[in-house]
């Protein structure tokens, strides 16, 4: 089984906006209709201003988003932006850490993304992008209920921590799949035992010989 590692993954342009946005961008130029992909792109934009809240203040701020996500499609979105791409040079300069707020989190082992995710799926029109957007949820919901707890959990128990977070407007839909533990999270591979030292070696060597004590 091929495992999906963070080291083989193509490098984010943006890392602040985290891999879920990462994939959610990926999926939009994937999307052929024209006026889905607009929709899908403006949900995005939803998105990435609720994790820069603290942006809100800042002059042009629905510009600098726009330009964000140009810059992580790769300058390679097909759609009708308010504004004109921007030129790559004009992002040499290292962008500015998002804060990570704690404050009102129902459920801190999800964290405050997923929660903005689920808003934001709730909202959007049935269809490929949100079912898409749907199962990174709820795989992302899985995933972090795992790590957080060290332990096994239901799918029955993520599906109704995504109702109770939704508000019972994000359900399962039947393309859905929740993935396995050991998909997940692949389990850590042990490293063999050295060879043996002292009186144990050398009981294993006068076995070896033949030898016997008298």
């Amino acid at each position: 089984m091929n495992y999906d590692y963070n080291t083989q993954r193509k490098r984010m342009a943006l890392p602040e906006y985290g891999r879920n946005v990462q994939k959610m961008v990926d999926h939009v130029k994937t999307i052929e209709d024209r006026d889905e992909r607009n929709r899908a792109a403006k949900t995005v934009i939803q998105i990435m201003g609720n994790l820069n809240t603290h942006l809100r203040d800042v002059g042009d701020f629905k510009h600098k988003l726009w330009d964000h996500l140009a810059l992580i499609a790769s300058f390679d979105l097909d759609i009708d932006s308010p504004y004109p791409v921007p030129e790559p040079s004009k992002f040499v300069e290292k962008p500015k850490q998002v804060p990570y707020r704690q404050g009102e989190i129902k459920y801190l082992h999800y964290g405050r993304i997923i929660e903005l995710m689920i808003d934001a799926a709730s909202e959007m029109e049935e269809g490929e992008a949100k079912e898409y957007l749907t199962t990174l949820i709820v795989n992302q919901m899985k995933k972090s209920y795992i790590t957080w707890n060290r332990g096994q959990v239901a799918d029955e128990v993520i599906i109704g921590n995504m109702k109770i977070l939704s508000k019972g407007r994000l359900k399962m839909t039947e393309g859905v799949r929740i993935l396995e533990v050991r998909e997940l999270i692949p389990p850590v591979k042990r490293k063999p035992l050295g060879k043996p030292h002292g009186k144990q070696q050398n009981k294993q060597f006068i076995k070896k010989k033949g030898y016997s004590r008298h």
